[in-house]
């Protein structure tokens, strides 16, 4: 289950925000101030901050600046008004991962949230990856539908991936096999039956969310 912290000084404002949060699987926690804020990031761990830009004594933008200097892994949206669009954009230069403008719809608020994370997931993948060779791998469209093939499939062997992406030359699909196998992405037991591996579910997830990204 995913953390998230809502800060705003508007108590009614939290509440609302908790219940749609609670309502989609998230942990909620609430702070009234820039001051509570910052001490439960620092006792606590968070996936995401909701922060309201126009707070008093301590304004949205401070509070984003000591989040990124204490935890600066944390993603935070920033939540304003309409007249402050410029601040939420200003406040994405100092480290906030994207914002929303009240009033919200609660379909924009969630998808925001999942987007930012799907974020964090994709940036973790990458660091995990050997990029140069995983892109070349990947160039290849039979590649592509092979690790999809297993994916939904678990496990398969050589002539059920042959029938499935109806290429005639068996040879061919052996050839892609190789080299995905080679790039770590596959792995075969001793009856030759493919399944994908750890690096190559992870490589699915990050090609998922990018082809994702290239069609909106």
């Amino acid at each position: 289950m995913k953390k998230s912290l809502i800060v705003d000084d508007d108590a009614e404002l939290r509440a609302n925000l908790s219940e749609i949060l609670r309502g989609a699987d998230y942990y909620t926690d609430e702070a009234a101030s820039g001051k509570e804020a910052i001490e439960k990031i620092t006792s606590k761990d968070f996936d995401i901050v909701l922060l309201d830009i126009m707070m008093p004594k301590m304004s949205g933008i401070d509070v984003l600046k000591e989040i990124k200097k204490i935890k600066p892994k944390i993603r935070v949206i920033m939540i304003t008004a309409f007249a402050t669009v410029e601040n939420a954009v200003d406040a994405i230069k100092k480290g906030a991962s994207d914002y929303i403008s009240k009033p919200f719809r609660i379909e924009e608020l969630l998808t925001t949230i999942r987007r930012v994370l799907e974020e964090v997931r994709f940036e973790e993948g990458i660091t995990k990856l050997d990029l140069d060779h995983t892109l070349s791998s990947l160039t290849n469209p039979i590649r592509r539908n092979i690790i999809k093939l297993l994916h939904s499939r678990k496990s398969m062997r050589l002539m059920e991936i042959v029938r499935e992406l109806d290429i005639e030359d068996h040879t061919k699909v052996v050839f892609h096999l190789k080299m995905l196998k080679e790039s770590g992405m596959i792995a075969h037991d001793k009856g030759k039956v493919y399944s994908l591996t750890g690096e190559g579910e992870r490589i699915l997830s990050c090609l998922g969310i990018l082809e994702n990204y290239l069609s909106v």
